[in-house]
């Protein structure tokens, strides 16, 4: 069912965000992201460069390569159009992501190493969501090693909610399950170091 409509408004922004991914035949998998901007209107970028109606403003891609455990192998970026003459700067610290774990630490990683001034805005939200389309992907991906531990998925949402109908139907054996408290880290022990990929 779509959004109810509203009448009398008018198109101002066109964001398109795109996920695709690929099984290999080396056992890896490629998670795949696009995104692009577009103005419904003609524009003009910093007091200078004219950009028609309907032309990117911003089109970008990434293409990470995982592994079962979701550890990046590798990561390919593009930037067919960007704002600024230096923003393809940004691809070249997209590299400190090979050897991340998408399924733990995601989020917290792409801060460490691309945060602020050190990566791209848009590069860091494709690079959020590629978690999401991977665990979609990656067979076996929601389930722990340990068979005592739910799979990732549960108590993430309300569907999956630990206390909800969906968690008591479809695995009954964590039902009101609560995870064990974690003992805090020693001092300096914050940082876990990266899975090698070698």
């Amino acid at each position: 069912m779509p959004l109810t409509p509203i009448p009398n408004r008018t198109p101002q922004h066109l964001r398109d965000v795109r996920y695709r991914s690929y099984a290999r035949q080396d056992g890896l998998w490629d998670i795949e992201g696009e995104l692009v901007d577009q103005k419904t209107h003609d524009i003009e970028l910093h007091g200078s460069r004219k950009v028609p109606a309907h032309t990117p403003i911003h089109h970008m891609w990434i293409r990470t390569t995982v592994d079962a455990q979701l550890i990046v192998h590798a990561i390919e970026v593009a930037m067919d159009n960007h704002p600024l003459e230096h923003c393809p700067q940004a691809m070249l610290s997209m590299q400190k992501m090979v050897g991340c774990c998408m399924a733990r630490g995601w989020r917290k990683a792409i801060n460490e190493n691309l945060g602020s001034a050190a990566g791209c805005t848009h590069m860091r939200e494709l690079l959020f969501n590629m978690a999401t389309a991977a665990f979609q992907s990656v067979h076996g991906a929601f389930h722990p090693r340990d068979h005592s531990e739910p799979p990732r998925h549960l108590g993430q949402c309300l569907g999956w909610d630990f206390n909800g109908p969906g968690v008591a139907r479809y695995y009954p054996e964590f039902a009101g399950w609560q995870p064990l408290q974690r003992q805090p880290h020693p001092a300096g022990a914050e940082h876990t170091p990266k899975a090698s990929v070698e």
